[in-house]
């Protein structure tokens, strides 16, 4: 049957609202599909591009959406819907195309990315017969029908990969997820050395020395404070450069502080989801060196079953602090960040406190390098060589 894709309007909602419940029924835990008040800001204060499909007959039956923030040139592919009775005519897909042409020709995003589910292949072919390419896998990153994994997906715009900056060192435990995107995005990462490990003082030191001073006791208070008005005027007293903040659409509403006041991590912490996202860290990522096991027991707790931080590729020292704190590298983001002319690479580093199955994710080939570098980099982290050698 054929479908004309319209921009929603406010009179839209209510169809939106009975779509996304068909799709997903109670388990979509976003609320783009299911609060009218989202719904209204969101198609009203353009920050989002939302494209709906309609029968001639006048029956809603598939929605997209683009939403992106001020400043951060990112855009993120949600809500991708189509009503049961009408897939598998490539609707998904058309869905997909028009509404990132249409964001990418504002002229004012450098790439749009997907968290897609993998219970199903299907999705994933969505995404990249519409340009997208694959960045990582995000284990046990979301609670919809159970615990599951996420795939990252990333659109460029064109000539963006082209002007990244180079980063000249890493972590040794990111070398497979490094050649996973050599694969994946077509980045020749060859250049980039493996970084020498440095201790909780910044000198150079052995690997399980980095790992001991990073992990610390677990026995420091931390404190959770959530109060979203507060959390928010809080986050911009420490951080009101937007340069000194980057976490593209996500907004803190919980803040994680030490007793002892040594450092406030502010997170966007959603318990429907069950997820975590750390934001920023004050004075710097760093300092949570030696307080993270308090600090994912503190977000547990709270109904948080995953974490995820996002951390510059070119930051060693953070990253050195979460890898040996049980942080597993799980995706790549290649020109994430655009600073004046050059775009920057970042990291997602995860941890779940729940047991990951994968065995009923449908992995396509083009996944199969990252589930090899997770499963490496998880492995290398929780069964260390003499345990395995056993």
């Amino acid at each position: 049957m054929t479908v004309v894709l319209s921009p929603a309007h406010v009179q839209d909602i209510a169809d939106l609202r009975q779509l996304y419940f068909e799709v997903y029924g109670h388990g979509y835990p976003v609320p783009l599909g299911s609060d009218p008040v989202v719904m209204r800001r969101l198609i009203t204060d353009g920050t989002a591009h939302w494209l709906t499909a309609r029968t001639y007959g006048g029956a809603l039956v598939g929605s997209a959406v683009v939403v992106t923030e001020p400043g951060s040139r990112i855009g993120k592919l949600v809500g991708l819907a189509v009503h049961p009775g009408h897939r598998g005519g490539g609707l998904a897909s058309r869905l997909t195309g028009a509404v990132c042409e249409e964001a990418f020709g504002t002229g004012r995003l450098d790439s749009v990315y997907a968290t897609v589910r993998v219970v199903t292949a299907g999705p994933q072919h969505v995404v990249v017969r519409n340009g997208f390419r694959p960045l990582g896998l995000l284990p046990n990153a979301v609670e919809v029908d159970g615990c599951e994994t996420l795939a990252l997906f990333a659109r460029y715009a064109d000539g963006v990969l082209d002007r990244r900056a180079p980063v000249a060192a890493v972590p040794d435990g990111l070398s497979a997820l490094l050649s996973a995107a050599s694969t994946g995005v077509g980045i020749d990462y060859a250049g980039t050395r493996d970084a020498p490990g440095r201790n909780a003082a910044g000198a150079e030191g052995s690997a399980g020395t980095v790992r001991e001073a990073a992990r610390g006791t677990g026995a420091e208070p931390i404190e959770l404070i959530a109060a979203p008005g507060f959390v928010r005027r809080r986050f911009l007293e420490l951080f009101p450069e937007a340069g000194d903040r980057f976490f593209p659409l996500h907004t803190p509403n919980a803040v994680l502080a030490a007793a002892d006041g040594s450092f406030e991590a502010y997170a966007d912490l959603d318990p429907i989801a069950g997820s975590c996202a750390l934001v920023a860290v004050h004075p710097r990522p760093a300092a949570v060196a030696g307080a993270l096991e308090g600090l994912m027991a503190t977000v547990t707790r709270a109904g948080a079953d995953y974490a995820e931080a996002l951390l510059p590729l070119a930051d060693t020292e953070a990253l050195e602090v979460f890898l040996a704190s049980g942080f597993v590298p799980s995706a790549l983001y290649p020109a994430m960040r655009r600073i004046h002319d050059r775009l920057h690479d970042y990291v997602v580093l995860s941890r779940t406190s729940r047991q990951i199955d994968f065995r009923t994710t449908a992995v396509s080939p083009l996944l199969r390098p990252y589930l090899g570098a997770y499963l490496s980099a998880w492995t290398s982290t929780y069964l260390p060589l003499h345990e395995v050698s056993r």
